[in-house]
């Protein structure tokens, strides 16, 4: 028997007895952190080959996996940021060198949002400069880390091949989110310990204190501007005909309670005022073909998720319904109460606005204001708008309005598509970017760095599906 035949024989043996010395290393590590370490080879190995052993389907299979981790899966518990990181940026280290693997492919298209998405991050990253000098080295690096992690979605949406084989399908999105929704509000009944990195939001009740609805997201209001974007897929879908809808109705049925569920759950005002708004455009769009059917089940949708709130979490139902009526009641007489002190930092901001001009023109960087004490203490903006021009200057809050206006614009233009899934994409991101710029006015939008991605996708499906 020859050299090599004898190799070919024992090959299968050695492999075997390779597997079996390394499980033995991983069962004999000191510690649960030795074990991880060592089975994590067993583990990004064959991810590795998946995603980027097939040339094409890397080009898209990435995006999978970023979704999935992005939306399922909380930041790891290591001290790092605000938050810690999280596994979904090894999935968009993936992204990169799929993008250079399918190098040929790219072409950049700034027409549409294109061109104010590319704007707008090359704003925030010069305003990293400014950050070094007003508020140090330490802000600045900080700075710099949130303009890259608003640049994966960026990135996304440039991405080639964004629909193309291996890509993530919106049934399969669909699904993701509703998992999502549904251990949010499983977490929230059962109070589990808050996962590494949050924004510490309580609702107190007579009953006690209890950690409002946040899902793995780092705070609620990310919760609930996810269901809220689901929420407006769901009523633009029961607008189209049955061929054309991309999720069934039963999943539809089961999964509409269940977001409106987390969505109230989150205490989150300015997430449901956003779902509004996109149902009003939505109905606007629709005024002259509007299906009574429709309209019922959506009523009923609303009526399903109100009661699962309402039988679950008595105490907690009659206190958000309380809010929200108070909320209307007292906006004008008492808007300090009602925007929760945002009134307070928003004159504080304007107030500095009006005695340094030239500093406004140019901003002091991008997301430093909770950061810095330029301004005398840190601040919160909970304004993206007020807080984009503090810190970006003219030019940023300029970059951020013509996004807005180009994606409304790049909306309308899809939904008239012959394509039925960029029509879909187009009168769905029309709705919700509607109510998202409303909400913007509320809240810091541009850092939920982990739903972003998935918005810009569906808006690259609009543009170029």
């Amino acid at each position: 028997m020859t050299l090599a035949a004898v190799r070919e024989r024992f090959r299968p043996w050695g492999a075997g007895a390779l597997w079996g010395v390394y499980a033995a290393a991983i069962a004999l590590a000191p510690g649960w952190r030795a074990k991880a370490l060592l089975s994590a080879p067993a583990v990004f190995v064959p991810l590795v080959w998946w995603i980027l052993g097939d040339a094409r389907a890397a080009r898209s299979r990435w995006l999978t996996l970023f979704f999935a981790s992005a939306l399922l899966l909380p930041p790891l518990p290591v001290a790092l940021g605000d938050s810690g990181p999280h596994i979904c940026l090894l999935f968009a280290g993936f992204g990169l060198i799929a993008g250079v693997l399918c190098l040929r492919d790219w072409k950049v298209d700034l027409a549409g949002p294109g061109a104010p998405l590319a704007a707008l991050l090359a704003i925030l990253g010069a305003s990293v400069a400014a950050a070094v000098f007003y508020s140090g080295l330490g802000a600045a690096v900080g700075s710099l880390a949130r303009v890259a992690l608003f640049g994966i979605a960026v990135y996304v949406y440039f991405f080639p091949h964004a629909a193309g084989r291996g890509a993530p399908r919106l049934e399969a999105l669909f699904y993701l989110g509703a998992l999502s929704a549904l251990a949010a509000c499983v977490d929230f009944y059962f109070q589990f310990p808050a996962p590494a990195g949050y924004g510490p939001q309580f609702v107190w009740l007579d009953s006690g204190v209890y950690r409002r609805a946040q899902g793995v997201f780092y705070e609620a209001s990310t919760l609930g501007n996810l269901c809220a974007f689901f929420l407006v897929m769901m009523a633009v879908a029961l607008t189209r005909p049955k061929a054309e809808r991309p999720v069934p109705g039963k999943a539809m049925l089961i999964a509409g309670p269940v977001f409106l569920a987390a969505l109230v759950l989150s205490y989150s005002r300015a997430s449901l005022v956003n779902v509004l708004v996109a149902l009003a455009v939505l109905a606007w769009i629709h005024r002259r073909r509007l299906r009574a059917r429709a309209v019922a089940v959506l009523l009923a949708g609303g009526a399903a998720g109100a009661l699962l709130v309402a039988r679950v979490f008595p105490a907690f139902a009659l206190a958000y319904w309380a809010r929200l009526s108070a909320s209307a009641e007292y906006f004008f007489s008492g808007p300090e109460g009602v925007l929760s002190g945002r009134l307070a930092s928003w004159r504080t901001l304007g107030g500095w606005i009006a005695a340094h001009p030239w500093q406004t023109l140019f901003g002091i960087g991008y997301k430093t204001l909770p950061y810095t004490d330029y301004l005398g203490a840190p601040i919160v903006a909970d304004n993206m708008y007020l807080s984009l021009l503090v810190e970006t200057g003219i030019a940023g809050l300029a970059a951020l309005v013509w996004l807005n206006v180009a994606i409304l614009r790049a909306g309308a233009r899809a939904m008239h598509a012959p394509n039925p899934m960029r029509a879909f994409c187009g009168t769905w991101m029309l709705c919700f970017w509607a109510g998202e710029a409303v909400q913007m006015a509320s809240g810091d939008i541009l850092t939920y760095w982990r739903i972003l991605p998935v918005y810009f996708w569906v808006l690259a499906l609009a543009v170029r599906a």
